[in-house]
């Protein structure tokens, strides 16, 4: 939900440098089969000019910055709204996010590694984990993702045995990574302190991700992970602590009346999920050779592209405060 994420944490995007040396390298091959230095000049001239633009791009904000904020301020209003009128409206928003995600996620798949999720039975018990988890709990929720491994099993079954292994394992991936973690933020909503599990839980993740965001862009110099996501960096991750922490103490003692030393370990634990997070998804799209999971947000990607620190978050968040907070 935030504009950016301890992800674009402060390297410089990745292959613009080498994207520009690519460049200039090739124009200085073609000048150098010209029969005059004027030609050759002129080459290495537009090659520059040519790369302006792209290390314009290259910046640390990493995406179009205006956009990326717009769009999390009318997200983060949806939500606020949802949750001061009718809080269970906060459920139908996370159901749709949920089956948008699972429509990004089985496109991809199919487009770039030839994988194809079982898309019905996922996106039907998926919905069914999520509004399961509204009455039943883990019980409902469980049994619904259970449900739904079988049903793709059967599903893929006239497709034959090429691939079987393949479409089921990314089925049931499917399945887990979104609607099964999903349904946990979902199981926050029902108490009668609903609305402030719901925004611990959000307000956390996001302090995380904003922290991150501006300590990696000021002054990330030390990549974490630099063959997974280069721009994350060990100051990022600082800032993410920091914001994670102010944000899980003040929630915890204000909107739950829980202790200080819980808000610590609540806002140290969303930052560990979300970073985890963040990382897995980036694995997975380098995996598949992609950028972004969809283009439905501008400035963020897909809604699976602001849905990596926010799924292991929830499932995080929900059992912190059932221990920390007594159900209402």
């Amino acid at each position: 939900m935030a504009p950016g994420s301890a992800r674009p944490n402060g390297a410089a995007a990745p292959g613009s440098a080498d994207s520009a040396g690519a460049g200039s390298a090739a124009a200085a091959s073609r000048g150098s089969a010209r029969p005059n230095g004027a030609a050759e000049a002129g080459t290495a001239a537009s090659a520059e000019a040519a790369a302006a633009p792209d290390a314009k791009k290259g910046s640390k904000a990493g995406r179009n910055l205006p956009a990326a904020i717009g769009v999390g301020l009318l997200l983060g209003a949806a939500i606020i709204v949802s949750l001061l009128t009718v809080r269970f409206i906060f459920i139908g928003i996370i159901a749709v996010a949920i089956a948008v995600g699972t429509f990004e996620f089985a496109g991809v798949l199919r487009r770039v590694a030839d994988t194809r999720i079982a898309v019905i039975p996922v996106l039907v018990g998926g919905q069914a984990m999520i509004w399961l988890a509204w009455p039943f709990g883990r019980e409902g929720a469980l049994t619904a993702f259970v449900l739904t491994v079988l049903a793709c099993l059967l599903w893929r079954l006239p497709g034959g045995a090429k691939g079987y292994l393949r479409d089921i394992s990314a089925s049931a991936f499917a399945a887990a990574y979104l609607p099964l973690f999903g349904a946990f933020a979902a199981m926050l909503v029902p108490p009668s302190d609903g609305v402030g599990r719901v925004l611990t839980f959000l307000i956390g993740v996001v302090a995380s991700d904003t922290g991150g965001y501006i300590a990696g862009v000021l002054g990330g110099k030390h990549p974490m992970a630099p063959s997974i996501s280069p721009k994350k960096t060990w100051e990022g991750f600082a800032g993410s602590v920091v914001g994670g922490v102010v944000a899980g103490v003040l929630t915890l003692s204000l909107l739950l009346d829980g202790h200080v030393w819980q808000g610590v370990i609540f806002g140290v634990a969303i930052v560990l999920t979300a970073t985890l997070g963040d990382l897995v998804e980036s694995l997975i799209k380098r995996d598949l050779g992609v950028k972004d999971m969809g283009t439905l947000l501008p400035g963020h990607g897909g809604i699976m592209d602001r849905l990596d620190s926010l799924l292991p978050s929830a499932v995080v968040s929900w059992l912190l405060l059932s221990a920390f907070v007594p159900l209402g």
